[in-house]
């Protein structure tokens, strides 16, 4: 249902609400979210285009929320990578049928919306306070358990 863009989004989003306080590196968040280095640069550039995330270069630079997760919603995320692509007119191009989608479009396009009301009524601040219930797994190990978080550099 979702891309793998989106879900390497998605990731690099818990990630960042994990430790709102620092600017992460985007090795750091690549090794940690499984991301490949190079597309994870190229999401980051996306999330960055939307407004979601704040890079700053340079040595103490990094990627940073560029909102409050509270008020930023999952339907967000995926819209600055991957929107989920919504059935307008007739895909076969049938000009018979023009906007008035056949039962089979129609019934896809509702399941697509049924998919952004839940993203858009779900918010990061929500995932990852879900992921601290007793009972809950947390989504790939975010927030950070002691063992993955980053080691400061001796200098």
């Amino acid at each position: 249902m979702i891309s793998q863009t989106t879900e390497y989004a998605l990731r690099a989003m818990v990630l960042l609400c994990s430790d709102t306080d620092r600017s992460w590196k985007t090795s750091e968040i690549a090794r940690l979210t499984k991301v490949p280095p190079d597309y994870l640069a190229k999401v980051l550039q996306q999330l960055g285009r939307a407004d979601l995330v704040v890079g700053t270069r340079g040595a103490g630079g990094g990627f940073r929320l560029a909102k409050d997760p509270k008020g930023t919603t999952l339907l967000e995320v995926v819209n600055a990578v991957d929107p989920l692509p919504r059935i307008r007119t007739c895909p076969l191009g049938l000009r018979s049928h023009g906007t008035r989608l056949c039962a089979l479009h129609k019934r896809l396009d509702a399941a697509t919306q049924l998919v952004e009301n839940a993203f858009g009524e779900s918010t990061l601040a929500e995932l990852v306070a879900q992921s601290h219930e007793p009972t809950a797994s947390r989504p790939c190990d975010f927030p950070l358990r002691a063992s993955t978080a980053p080691t400061k550099s001796k200098r």
